[in-house]
C-alpha cells in the first residue's frame, strides 16, 4: 500500500476518536502516504506526530465534488493516485460510493459517520483491522504525561450548553482546590466559551492554539470537564481526569483513557451537586499518591 485516503468530518472530537485506526495504518504501512480530509485542528495534530503525511479541510475545494453528479478530470485523476479510500464522511444518498473505487485494484471502504460503539474508536478501528488484519487500540496517548503536582485543568464548555455543568460550581471547585487543596486551577475557554467569565482571580487559558493547548494538558495532574473534543485532547495527552456526563452516553463518548473517570447523570448534568464532584476528585487524587 503506497497512499491512502482517509475521509473523516466533524469537530475536534470526531477526530480524535480516529487517531487510533490512523495510527493502526501507519503502523501496517509505515512507509504509505496517508492523507486526511478533516478536521484541520485533528489532522494538523497527526502530523505533527507522524501519524498522517497531510491533512486538508473538507470544506475546501474540490472534495465538495464527492457529492456532485461529476468530477473534474483532474480530480479524478488525483484520487485515482491512492491505492486504497476509507470514508467516514456522512453519506446517506450514496454519492461517495458511487464516485469509488475510480479505477481498477483501487480499494474502497466505508463506514457510518456516527459511531454506535462503546467506545467511538471501536467504530474506526473495527473498518481499518478489515485490511490490516491488526485489532488497534480504543485509546492512544499521543506523548508521555510531565504532570505538575498541582495543576488542575477546568474546561467548563462543550459543544452544547446541555451538557455543561453550571459555571458557579465549576468556580467553587476551582476555590475549593485552590484553598483547601492546594492545587492550582486554571480554565480551559475557547471560541465555543466566549459567554462563560470565570471570576477575575482564577488563571485562564483563553483561544490558546491547539498544539500548544495539548503541550500544556500534558502537564496538568488532572483534567475536568464534559463531554467535549477538548475532554477528547485531554484523554490523549494529560495524566488523569473527571468527565461529567449528561445526557449523552459516557460508554460511547467519554475517552477511555483508564486513567479518565466519569460521574454521570442521564438527565440533565445540573442534577450533580458540588459536594460530588469534590467527593470524587479527592477520590482520583488519592487515587495517584
Amino acid at each position: 500500500m503506497r497512499r491512502i485516503l482517509v475521509l473523516r468530518g466533524g469537530a475536534l472530537g470526531d477526530g480524535i476518536v480516529a487517531l487510533p485506526a490512523l495510527r493502526e495504518l501507519r503502523s501496517k504501512w509505515p512507509a504509505a502516504r496517508i492523507d486526511l480530509v478533516g478536521n484541520a485542528a485533528v489532522g494538523g495534530l497527526a502530523v505533527s506526530h507522524g501519524i498522517i503525511n497531510q491533512t486538508e479541510s473538507p470544506h475546501t475545494a474540490p472534495w465538495h465534488q464527492l457529492y456532485a453528479s461529476a468530477l473534474d478530470i483532474g480530480f479524478r485523476e488525483h484520487l485515482a493516485n491512492y491505492d486504497c479510500v476509507i470514508s467516514f464522511w456522512a453519506d446517506p444518498d450514496g454519492d461517495i460510493a458511487r464516485v469509488f473505487p475510480v479505477r481498477p485494484r483501487q480499494i474502497y471502504l466505508s463506514a457510518d459517520a456516527l459511531p454506535r460503539t462503546r467506545p467511538a474508536a471501536r467504530h474506526f478501528n473495527a473498518l481499518i483491522q478489515s485490511i490490516t488484519g491488526s485489532v488497534a487500540p480504543d485509546w492512544i496517548q499521543l506523548v508521555p504525561p510531565r504532570p505538575v503536582a498541582n495543576l488542575i485543568a477546568i474546561h467548563p464548555g462543550s459543544g452544547s450548553p446541555r451538557k455543561n455543568w453550571p459555571l458557579n460550581r465549576w468556580e467553587k471547585i476551582a476555590d475549593w482546590l485552590r484553598t483547601t487543596m492546594c492545587m492550582n486551577p486554571v480554565f480551559i475557554l475557547g471560541e465555543a466559551e466566549a459567554a462563560l467569565v470565570p471570576a477575575a482571580h482564577f488563571e485562564v487559558w483563553r483561544n490558546l492554539p491547539l498544539a500548544e493547548l495539548a503541550r500544556r494538558l500534558a502537564t496538568c495532574r488532572l483534567f475536568l470537564g464534559h463531554d467535549s473534543g477538548i475532554s477528547h485532547l485531554a484523554g490523549a495527552y494529560c495524566h488523569a481526569g473527571l468527565l461529567l456526563f449528561g445526557p449523552t452516553d459516557p460508554g460511547i463518548w467519554a475517552p477511555p483513557n483508564p486513567q479518565f473517570k466519569v460521574l454521570g447523570v442521564d438527565g440533565e448534568l445540573s442534577a450533580i451537586n458540588v459536594e460530588q464532584v469534590r467527593s470524587r476528585i479527592s477520590a482520583v487524587l488519592a487515587d495517584q499518591t
